[in-house]
This record gives structure tokens, C-alpha cells and sequence, in this order.
């Protein structure tokens, strides 16, 4: 994939300096034991309340952290500077020029960019906390995608795909979920899935959700193509490889050595593969509407 001539989009936001968030228990203004116990034998001898002393310094602890978090290490904002950043920055604003023209052509709707969040290990979202064994994900609270790019170093080495091309089309899925949002197809299936008698039901809707992103993923890659020239020979393969690869017949049968279909809710390996060849053929949003198959 030829993405290194594209300009990059500034709705990046950069939080792996950050590192793990917290993930509870001892807040950020809260001791360490040893230095409870410091502060008790200091109080003792002085005759003060040892109680005190704590609080206090609890107090300015938690001051001390609220000012790290807050002012010395922002996110930052903007494409990073490291090739991965780079990379993540460019194929963002692909699809901001994609989809900007393509969501208004098609379906009469404006294209709001949603904002890409960059992390490490574990950070906030609008969706609650983000972990990276969640993999990518479009939170609709904040309109922000979350992405830990060691998920593309696991493709590699654990899931069998990877690729330039490969990581664009997952991001791609992800920015599928922020259209189908603008469209308010997605408020809709999930009021769906808590209305839902089952859970293999709800487990549907997730399904034909995330495969109608796949779908999209392909019509912004088709559009992205006449309008860029991005695709070079072996990127479509290396997107159908990954498409497989991330299946959840494939990725429950390598953990457990059998697949429930009951249970997918990504879909098949087969699925995703039809789904993404659907968008790259047609380049067409209506093309992808898998809820009327």
C-alpha cells in the first residue's frame, strides 16, 4: 500500500507516552504502606495524631498526581512523529477525504471526523476503560476510535496477517462503525441487542453489525483506490488474509479447538471475507446492508 505521500490528519490523539492508566484499588493520592508507617512513628514522637499527618500528606499526594496527569503529560495531539504514528495519521485522513465526499454522495449525509486515540497497554474512553486485549474499537459516547498498535504486531505473530494494507483495513472497520453512527444504524442495533430474548440473538445483531463494517471497509477502500491509486499487487490478499484470520470460527477453534456460531459476534472467517469483497467490488454503502440478508 502506497500511503506515504498522503497527508496526515490531525485528529490523532497520542496517549502512549502515558502508559497503563490506574486500574483501581490505591487511587493516585493514596500512600504506600511504608510510608504510612514512617508517618505514624513521626507522629508518635511528636505527640501528633498520626492520623493527621496522613491526610495531609494524602492530600498533597493526591495533588502532586492530579497535576502529573493533568499538565505535564498531555496527550498529544496531532500526527505522531514515529512511523507508526505517521503511518496511523495518514491512512486517518484517507478516510476522512473518502468518506467526506462519499457519505454526502451517497446517503445526503455529512461527514464528521471522529478523532483517533493512540494508546499503550490501557487508557479512558467515553465507553469506559479500554484494555488492549480488547483490540480496536469505536466508542459512539466520544466518537473516537481506540487503538493499542501492538494489536497489529499480535496480527503478525499470533493471528497470521499483517501487512500495511492489512492494518488500514482494520482501522477502516473502525471508521465503519463511525459511519454507520452518522447513518444511526448503529443507536439502532444496539437498542436491538438489549431488547433482545437471547443472547445468541443479540449475538446476531453483533454479527451483522460488524460484518456490514467489514463491508465498509472494502467501499472505502474501492473509493480510496480511484481516487488515490493506493492499492498496489498483494494488498487486497493481505486484507482478505486478516479478514480470515480474525474470523471467529477461526480464532475460537485455535483457543479451544471447536467453534459455537451461537456465540460469534464478529462473524465467520467466510463472512468477513464475502463482506469486504462486497464493499471492494461496489464501492457502495448500500451494497453493504447485511441486516436484509
Amino acid at each position: 500500500m502506497e500511503w506515504e505521500s498522503f497527508r496526515r490528519s490531525d485528529n490523532v490523539e497520542d496517549r502512549r507516552a502515558e502508559g497503563p492508566t490506574s486500574g483501581g484499588g490505591f487511587g493516585g493520592g493514596q500512600l504506600g504502606l511504608g510510608a504510612v508507617i514512617v508517618l505514624g512513628l513521626v507522629g508518635w514522637a511528636l505527640g501528633i495524631d498520626p492520623r493527621l499527618l496522613i491526610g495531609g500528606a494524602e492530600m498533597v499526594n493526591s495533588a502532586r498526581h492530579q497535576y502529573t496527569q493533568s499538565e505535564t503529560r498531555p496527550p498529544h495531539a496531532g500526527a505522531p512523529s514515529d512511523q507508526m504514528g505517521q503511518f496511523v495519521a495518514a491512512v486517518l485522513a484517507q478516510t476522512e477525504d473518502v468518506w467526506s465526499d462519499v457519505l454526502p454522495q451517497q446517503k445526503g449525509v455529512a461527514y464528521t471526523k471522529p478523532r483517533l486515540v493512540l494508546y499503550s497497554g490501557s487508557t479512558r474512553s467515553g465507553c469506559g476503560g479500554a484494555q488492549a486485549s480488547m483490540g480496536p474499537f469505536y466508542c459512539p459516547n466520544d466518537q473516537k476510535v481506540y487503538l493499542d498498535t501492538a494489536f497489529f504486531r499480535d496480527m503478525q505473530k499470533r493471528l497470521g496477517g499483517g501487512g500495511d494494507f492489512a492494518y488500514a483495513y482494520v482501522i477502516a472497520h473502525e471508521i465503519g462503525h463511525h459511519v454507520q453512527n452518522l447513518l444511526g444504524i448503529l443507536p439502532k442495533v444496539q437498542a436491538a441487542q438489549q431488547r433482545a430474548s437471547s443472547q445468541a440473538q443479540a449475538n446476531a445483531y453483533s454479527v451483522r453489525l460488524e460484518l456490514m463494517a467489514d463491508c465498509l471497509a472494502g467501499v472505502w477502500a474501492a473509493n480510496a483506490d480511484r481516487k488515490f491509486q493506493t492499492l498496489q499487487p498483494g494488498d487486497i490478499q493481505e486484507a482478505i488474509s486478516t479478514a480470515q484470520a480474525i474470523g471467529d470460527d477461526r480464532l475460537q477453534e485455535s483457543s479451544r479447538g471447536y467453534a459455537v456460531p451461537d456465540s460469534f459476534t464478529h462473524g465467520s472467517a467466510a463472512q468477513r471475507t464475502q463482506w469486504l469483497n462486497t464493499g471492494l467490488r461496489s464501492g457502495q454503502i448500500d451494497s453493504c446492508n447485511t441486516f436484509a440478508q
